[in-house]
């Protein structure tokens, strides 16, 4: 930005035209950025591939609802003729990737991780998710092994070793080893950070038979001081490792909601119902999930960018920082300019987060974009539309689209289930609808159904809360 000072004379060119994206998409890119300060150098952006069509802005209640916004459009573009291989979903924060990954999987969607690791394999979410098995059942000796030393609290090798070794010699699980630590023969130190362990785990899994499952890890993470260890590093992948802890914690509070009888074993069935899901494929490829940053310098036909709020895009932590809110952008712009022919922005008027259901703000950047090249939609289950001047939401003052695709979150197990064209079926979420087509084999069968209210989707049959009529 400082060139030409340093090199008094010089003649600049600005390379303004742009051989990607449609006038709309670069309409909304350079509203956007224009909004920066350093625009000593600005330049706007053109094309002369026509207008094209306006971008889709859509407003969903929670990120279920979002998420499956995001698997619909793609099914209607894939069905179009776009191949998944040219459609991408961006985010600010490896977090969001959890009702996204949910979504698409239960929607048949084949998609990939760019960058990035699946939600339930992520190293955090395994360690929280063995806390929460050691604690629902005392005899899982993996997962006890697993969460000895995690975090770390002076159990070495040594001590793990001696503690399967007097297990083994006694016929006894790992966690009644552990209760009988002063008899396994190990240093003094190590003695006393066990019993303390172990008497915690105990406490907590007291409790198990009556407590809701989100009391029941947030027990575990204030005990064990896992979370905050995480927050307070100093260390950025730290502080993501703790956001996808968060975002565990608020999938939990959804599992409560949803039902409200449901025990500890209930969630992680359904937990492992969904990460252990086949990856499906496609002729036509997959689908790209990736954050901002990861997206620079890629392009592709239709684009998803999801969370468009405040907190997270802008980012809470780059609002605090000096020039942060100016690099949000900057990253909003990005996104924009990745997407040739179409554009789709969403946000969602609530998320589930630690412990608690939390109300969430429309971005400013939203505010910069001129209405006339958005054609927004939103949840049929709430009349809401973002009012930018406020960053709230109030009732729209037009009529809006409205997308009939709002979802609770269920898995179930339906391994054994046989669907053919021209069952009648019920889906927990989307009432009652005719099987229309099946597809793939085995665990990776989709059905595609006609439903009677919320027309046609895809649907993986392995685990949608689906049932014969």
């Amino acid at each position: 930005l400082e060139f030409r000072q340093d090199f008094p004379g010089t003649d600049v060119v600005v390379l303004e035209q742009n051989y990607r994206s449609t006038q709309n998409i670069l309409d909304a890119a350079n509203a956007v950025i224009g909004n920066n300060f350093d625009t000593s150098m600005s330049k706007r952006l053109f094309s002369d591939r026509g207008p094209g069509e306006r971008i889709t802005g859509f407003t969903g209640v929670t990120q279920h609802d979002e998420a499956q916004f995001v698997a619909d459009e793609i099914d209607n573009l894939h069905t179009g003729g776009m191949a998944y291989r040219d459609m991408a979903v961006f985010y600010r924060t490896n977090a969001q990737t959890r009702a996204l990954e949910d979504v698409l999987m239960r929607s048949g969607v084949p998609y990939r991780l760019i960058g990035g690791t699946k939600f339930y394999e992520r190293m955090e979410i395994k360690d929280v998710l063995a806390y929460l098995a050691a604690v629902a059942n005392p005899d899982d000796g993996l997962a006890h092994r697993r969460i000895l030393n995690t975090p770390k609290r002076g159990i070495g090798d040594v001590t793990e070793s001696a503690i399967q070794r007097f297990a083994d010699d006694n016929q006894i699980s790992f966690r009644e080893a552990m209760r009988q630590i002063e008899s396994v023969g190990v240093a003094a130190r190590a003695t006393a950070t066990v019993r303390e362990f172990v008497n915690a785990l105990d406490r907590i899994s007291g409790t198990v038979a009556t407590a809701k499952v989100v009391d029941v890890l947030i027990a575990l993470l204030e005990a064990t001081g896992y979370l905050i260890l995480l927050k307070e590093s100093r260390d950025p992948q730290e502080n993501a490792r703790a956001e996808n802890v968060e975002e565990l914690v608020g999938l939990t509070r959804e599992f409560q909601v949803k039902s409200p009888e449901g025990t500890l074993i209930d969630f992680l069935t359904e937990v492992a119902l969904s990460s252990a899901a086949d990856d499906l494929d496609d002729e036509s490829g997959t689908v790209s999930l990736m954050t901002l940053h990861t997206a620079k310098g890629l392009e592709f036909d239709a684009v998803f960018i999801t969370g468009i709020e405040e907190e997270i895009l802008p980012h809470r932590i780059s609002v605090a920082e000096a020039g942060g809110i100016q690099e949000e952008r900057r990253l909003f712009y990005v996104g924009i300019t990745r997407a040739k022919k179409k554009l789709h922005l969403s946000l969602a008027t609530s998320r589930a987060t630690f412990g608690d259901i939390a109300s969430c703000m429309p971005s400013r950047f939203l505010a910069e974009i001129p209405d006339s090249l958005v054609d927004w939609r939103e949840s049929g289950r709430r009349s809401l539309s973002p009012s930018f001047e406020k960053r709230s939401w109030d009732a729209p003052s037009k009529p809006r689209t409205e997308w009939t695709g709002a979802i609770t979150r269920e898995v179930r197990d339906n391994s054994g289930l046989e669907l053919v064209i021209g069952d009648r079926i019920r889906h927990d979420d989307f009432g009652e609808g005719q099987v229309v087509a099946v597809t793939g084999d085995g665990a990776k069968r989709i059905a595609e159904v006609q439903f009677d209210e919320v027309g046609k989707k895809k649907l993986l049959i392995k685990i949608a809360p689906i049932a014969k009529v």
